[in-house]
């Protein structure tokens, strides 16, 4: 009696999680989906089922819930920080909103956006954050704004590119700034702050050849926090600059942290698998590390599994596929590694420049380039391209996915994919 319960518990949760691309990397928060059924090549007249125009500067991923896809967007000159929702089945526009205007917009970098960190989306909500111009709540069925918050001060000096993360009530968010660093979570149904985090890794003015820091570079990050289930509680990782941490994200208390000198800017969100945690710790000496799970404290080298720093990731998340950890760098050169011992089965190379985090779907690993060109590949240990593909305008934004379609932002519109 019980089996066939848990199988239909289970299939409806299945259902759920592909449907729904509720937050930055998906249900899972490592960019992997349950849907099959996608196409493995496209193009502009091949596949698209329809492709949307977005206005402005953005390179936030899509979500979807329901009948609804949503996408932050805003102006060059960041002064103008909006949403645009729109119809999943026909890419109809139903809502283009201004959320907040702000009139002398911090300092963004050209490669980055005014709109880069990706909603979370639930049952009737969406949360929003341009990280300290403005976080809010906006309700799904009538775009109205539920709260706001405009007095997080951080100086994101490069532009914010921290997605916000729902966790059981709470809805958490880390500010990495030149001048403040800390973590925040809010109580997602009123706005308000429920607990805020210093990071306790010294910064100090240093770099970590002693020289004095870069301009702030040193001090700031744009990782998104992942959580999950440890030992029967929930930890929150969180990527930062100097220190990988975790916290219990309840209460904000620090449980452990790793501390790594010599990396900056980190951007990758964190993939938990097999008793470890991945981090990709950013610019630098940039390095991919595999961290044990338990502890406390400042953690030692005996909790290091293994690093690797030789073709990593400056921007993309790696991405967790049974045994074996694959990443993608920046230049286009992407490594397969056994993700329990740290040895590296292969690499390849992939034509272009790259900093949207790769999509895991249906037996492929999908990687989209700043050119607009798509791979498709297989996650074994050999590599094997799967199919190539192309979209005229080049990608920032990481994919999504719902049922068995594919929503890919490039810089200028949202395309629906599938056969």
């Amino acid at each position: 009696m019980l089996r066939p319960l848990a199988c239909f518990l289970l299939a409806i949760t299945a259902a759920v999680a592909d449907t729904n691309w509720n937050q930055f990397r998906g249900p899972r928060g490592d960019g992997s989906s349950d849907s099959t059924g996608l196409p493995a090549t496209f193009s502009e007249n091949e596949h698209v089922k329809w492709r949307t125009p977005i206005h402005g500067k953005a390179w936030s991923s899509p979500v979807i819930w329901g009948s609804q896809v949503w996408l932050t967007t805003a102006n060059e000159q960041g002064t103008e920080l909006g949403v645009v929702c729109m119809d999943k089945g026909t890419g109809k526009i139903l809502q283009d909103k201004i959320l907040f205007r702000v009139a002398n917009p911090q300092f963004c970098h050209k490669f980055n956006s005014y709109g880069s960190p990706t909603p979370a989306i639930e049952e009737g909500r969406l949360y929003v954050s341009f990280g300290s111009p403005g976080i809010c709540a906006v309700d799904t069925k009538t775009g109205e704004v539920l709260w706001e918050r405009r007095d997080f001060v951080c100086n994101h000096y490069r532009g914010a590119g921290s997605s916000p993360v729902v966790s059981e009530n709470l809805l958490l968010q880390q500010f990495d700034g030149s001048d403040k660093q800390y973590v925040v979570a809010m109580d997602k149904k009123t706005g308000k702050t429920v607990w805020e985090v210093n990071r306790s890794v010294d910064y100090q003015d240093l770099g970590p050849d002693g020289k004095p820091e870069s301009e702030g570079d040193w001090r700031k990050a744009f990782a998104t926090p992942h959580v999950f289930e440890w030992q029967g509680k929930p930890l929150m990782l969180s990527n930062a600059a100097k220190a990988h941490y975790a916290y219990d994200p309840q209460t904000g208390k620090e449980i452990w942290r790793y501390e790594d000198r010599g990396a900056h800017s980190a951007a990758g969100r964190p993939v938990v698998g097999l008793g470890m945690a991945f981090f990709s710790t950013g610019f630098g000496k940039s390095s991919v590390v595999a961290l044990k799970l338990g502890g406390s404290g400042v953690l030692g080298e005996d909790k290091v599994a293994w690093k690797m720093t030789k073709a990593v990731p400056n921007k993309p998340s790696v991405t967790l596929a049974g045994d074996l950890l694959f990443t993608l760098n920046d230049g286009g050169i992407t490594s397969c590694i056994e993700a329990k011992s740290g040895n590296v089965v292969w690499t390849q190379r992939i034509a272009g420049n790259y900093s949207a985090s790769p999509l895991y779907a249906d037996g492929r690993i999908y990687v989209c380039s700043e050119e607009g060109k798509v791979v498709a590949f297989a996650p074994e240990r050999e590599f094997k391209s799967l199919g190539e593909s192309k979209l005229d305008d080049g990608f920032m934004a990481s994919p999504a996915v719902s049922d068995k379609a594919l929503y890919l932002r490039t810089k200028t519109s949202l395309y629906r994919v599938e056969l």
